[in-house]
């Protein structure tokens, strides 16, 4: 079956420290949608942390968790952004920043110690965030006359849909989201009612 939902986090997880042999890796996590409110976070802790020695960080973002990114930020090749990205895929949470500030503490602890260190940091952010899940919608949109509108409102009522625009300047439009595992089933009683213009991008004519 086709996923409709998701698992995320709305705000910031609490700071966790993990420390191995001297080294310290503070841990952090952080609800993304785009690679901007990445950036920004890096500047908030590196500003915070401004004598560690890496940041090192994975990102996971799509309601169908299809884009990725690690970062290992000087630290050996693959030592530090997979094992955190794995952490993300082990919670099955998208829409998300894990970064590890680390600062040395004089003992090499080798690309093995590094890549648990990393994941224990990873999986302590993780742990100390509230996830939670939210649904996939997909929208569509109506144009009626003002007489029509009354009977758009007792179907939103009806099945429980969220108005996301609306427009009642000449006609009536509106643009409405619905949760997609009941987008077919909700599209069609709405087209079905006589004097509703419906529409969607995710709705083709050929369907």
């Amino acid at each position: 079956m086709e996923k409709d939902a998701y698992k995320t986090i709305d705000r910031p997880g609490q700071e966790v420290l993990f420390k191995e042999k001297a080294s310290k890796f503070f841990a952090y996590s952080f609800p993304v949608s785009k690679e901007e409110d990445v950036d920004s976070a890096l500047l908030e802790l590196k500003s915070k942390h401004n004598k560690a020695g890496h940041f090192c960080y994975a990102w996971q973002m799509g309601e169908n968790y299809e884009h990725y990114r690690v970062n290992d930020d000087g630290e050996p090749s693959n030592s530090a952004g997979m094992p955190i990205l794995g952490q993300l895929q082990n919670f099955e949470v998208t829409n998300i920043l894990i970064v590890v500030v680390r600062y040395f503490g004089g003992t090499k602890l080798g690309v093995g110690g590094l890549i648990s260190a990393y994941k224990t940091a990873a999986k302590m952010a993780l742990e100390s965030s509230k996830v939670i899940s939210k649904t996939i919608n997909l929208n569509f949109e109506i144009t009626c006359e003002y007489d029509k509108m009354n009977l758009v409102m007792r179907l939103v009522k009806e099945y429980d849909l969220n108005i996301i625009e609306q427009d009642l300047k000449l006609d009536c439009h509106f643009k409405i989201g619905v949760r997609k595992k009941d987008f077919e089933m909700i599209y069609d009683k709405f087209q079905a009612v006589f004097g509703f213009e419906v529409s969607s991008e995710f709705k083709t004519e050929e369907e």
